[in-house]
């Protein structure tokens, strides 16, 4: 596997399943650690909930991973997670955003950093009060293995793991089983049966793994699981724009859909005629608002020809 040496700036920390500020939730997981390697502040390792997901993440899951790492780290629940490219990587800049801190525990030693290309998120997760952890020496290269088995510590260091994306099979899918091993809570944010990337997440759902289907479950989750008090929401306003019990409008129906997944012109075209009137030139009504939407930066053109959100298009460009 190839990996670029480096070394991140920041303390370095070396503790033991002895000392007192090694983390109790890893002494209770089936194989704990006998040493951790870390940089940055150890006080960071508390339990916190871990944010998972594809690699190759769709605009979806990276959405996902975005919205809920953002929501947890402002309760001041810290966000864990791998670093790896995809929803880990954004989950971990949402928790940064938020001001929080965030932890990441790396397959390899601290000074194998792997990916190469987050060495300046790892960077920014030290400076910004988290640390970067591995149960692996400073030099250890990262090798396949090492990654399946820094899963159980992502997931031990937690209460509650939540899945945003996952194929079959995939490492997202074996944290969940160790958070299950660890007798942990596993949170799944479902996704379409169509897609290969939420093949494992459903299937977790299947066999009895809590929905996370919006904002408000999340909220719920976090309340019975961590104590965090629900913000403030404004009832009266939904959060697509509309207001409860008023139909969407055509176009809100079409925004709703991307946001849910990209899209392609024949499924696009089946969704105008759905919500447009019975009699109209559909194909024509879509083309117009497609070429709006784009104006107004609602939406943008995958390199794929799919349309979907314009802030996760952006974001998979720059990847």
């Amino acid at each position: 596997m190839p990996v670029r040496s480096m070394k991140l700036s920041g303390e370095r920390f070396e503790i033991t399943a002895r000392d007192t500020v090694f983390p109790e939730l890893l002494r209770a997981i089936p194989k704990p650690p006998t040493r951790l390697y870390g940089i940055g502040d150890p006080a960071a390792l508390k339990a916190g909930l871990a944010v998972v997901g594809a690699r190759r993440a769709t605009p979806y899951g990276r959405g996902a991973a975005k919205r809920f790492a953002a929501m947890a780290a402002a309760r001041g629940i810290v966000v864990v997670s791998g670093g790896a490219r995809g929803c880990d990587a954004v989950a971990h800049e949402a928790a940064l955003a938020a001001g929080s801190p965030t932890v990441a525990f790396l397959g390899g030693g601290c000074d194998q950093v792997y990916p190469a290309e987050n060495a300046g998120l790892f960077q920014r997760i030290v400076d910004g009060g988290g640390a970067v952890v591995s149960e692996r020496p400073w030099d250890f290269p990262p090798q396949p293995y090492t990654f399946r088995e820094r899963n159980r510590l992502i997931a031990g260091m937690t209460r509650a793991t939540l899945i945003v994306e996952a194929g079959l099979p995939s490492g997202t899918f074996s944290t969940a089983d160790e958070a299950l091993a660890a007798g942990r809570e596993v949170w799944v944010v479902p996704g379409s049966i169509t897609s290969e990337n939420s093949r494992g997440a459903n299937r977790l759902l299947y066999q009895g793994a809590l929905p996370i289907v919006d904002d408000d479950a999340f909220a719920d989750a976090l309340f019975t699981t961590y104590g965090c008090l629900k913000e403030p929401v404004d009832g009266a306003e939904r959060r697509d724009g509309g207001r409860e019990g008023t139909p969407r409008s055509r176009e809100e129906e079409m925004l709703a859909a991307l946001r849910a997944e990209p899209l392609g012109m024949e499924a696009l075209r089946a969704l105008a005629k759905e919500h447009g009137p019975a009699e109209g030139d559909n194909l024509t009504w879509l083309m117009v608002w497609l070429t709006r939407a784009q104006r107004d930066g609602l939406i943008a053109q995958y390199p794929d020809g799919r349309y979907g959100p314009r802030v996760c298009a952006a974001e998979r460009r720059g990847r």
